[in-house]
């Protein structure tokens, strides 16, 4: 029974009701036997690293083609990919170090 009690507190599953994308941090929402209360800050997990760095304009590689339909000409195009952070709604899934300091991360969305 303890275990099961220690474990509830240090898996949570909540919605985000804010997020501070300077710090990657986002404060949750959890609800616990009718009751309701936000987290203080936790940090967002970094994401895996094939994703590029934030704010680098990312470019495709030149294609030209077509099959089936008219034949297009070389071209490019010009991405931006930015590390996911949660936004406010979000479920999320969070993870608190057992040691009483309320030190908690989000893992991923839901």
């Amino acid at each position: 029974m303890e275990q099961t009690k220690l474990l509830k507190n240090i898996v949570r599953v909540g919605w985000v009701s804010s997020v501070n994308a300077a710090d990657r941090t986002a404060r949750v929402k959890f609800e616990d036997k009718g009751e309701t209360f936000v987290s203080g800050s936790l940090k967002v997990l970094k994401n895996t690293p094939f994703i590029p760095a934030a704010g680098e304009v990312q470019q495709t590689e030149a294609e030209a083609g077509g099959s089936d339909s008219a034949t297009f000409e070389s071209h490019t195009h010009k991405i931006k990919i930015s590390p996911w952070l949660p936004s406010p709604g979000d479920f999320v899934l969070c993870v608190y170090l057992p040691n009483d300091d309320g030190d908690g991360f989000v893992i991923g969305g839901i």
